[in-house]
């Protein structure tokens, strides 16, 4: 086996991950668990950052604008129910500013990043199809495609993330659960990210990004479903 950094990183998200399922769900440490899912947001961060093939200004613009917009709209969210609806953080997720865990804008990375990255690899295997038949898919087809289909997977992501969020007390709803509103909301600050993710021309393929995706999509449906 070959010991790139796209086999490291995924080795230790699938390690991490699959000690906190087994974690929260089978063993009385639940609460080290939950407190320590700070430093796991973090390590994942870092491993995209390190598995990222170019390394450019572009990538780390879009690091930072992910971050102030996400920060931005979760302060606006938290203080006027503007967006998303009414519902306020937790300590468990950190330090934070005006209301909102700093963890949460490298969150809205991660996820944006990684359904990015995801449509980009269904993008290139779909692109191989329409060649191999002798066809092309439009250019402007395609750009559509990645944002709004990115859009709509961060989406999903948050719809299958947020049960489990609340009852691991992360962030807490006034009527007790998301309103429908949170991810039209969802949705469309997404379509805004995944807009900058195709002017910032991140067109080389990260790998990990894809698993990550994945291991998380695995990690909250386990969580959903036996939490």
């Amino acid at each position: 086996m070959k010991f790139s950094r796209n086999n490291i990183a995924a080795f230790l998200a699938i390690l991490f991950h699959l000690c906190g399922v087994i974690g929260i769900l089978c063993t009385p440490y639940k609460d080290w668990f939950i407190h320590n899912t700070p430093l796991d947001l973090f390590l994942m961060a870092c491993l995209l950052i390190w598995t990222q093939p170019v390394k450019n200004i572009s990538f780390f613009l879009f690091i930072a604008l992910s971050f102030f917009v996400g920060m931005g709209t979760e302060m606006i969210g938290v203080h006027t129910g503007s967006l998303f609806g009414h519902y306020e953080y937790g300590n468990l997720l950190g330090a934070g500013f005006n209301g909102v865990p700093w963890l949460i804008g490298l969150n809205w990375f991660i996820i944006i990043f990684c359904s990015a990255s995801a449509m980009q690899q269904v993008h290139e295997w779909s692109q191989k199809k329409f060649e191999s038949a002798g066809s092309s898919m439009p250019p402007r087809i395609a750009a559509l495609s990645l944002i709004i289909d990115g859009a709509l997977l961060a989406t999903f992501f948050d719809w299958l993330m947020e049960p489990v969020a609340i009852k691991l007390g992360f962030w807490q709803w006034k009527n007790g659960e998301p309103p429908l509103y949170n991810y039209i909301c969802w949705f469309m600050i997404s379509l805004l990210l995944l807009i900058l993710f195709r002017r910032c021309r991140l067109t080389q393929a990260n790998h990990f990004a894809v698993h990550l995706f994945i291991i998380q999509l695995l990690f909250f449906l386990s969580l959903r479903i036996f939490l």
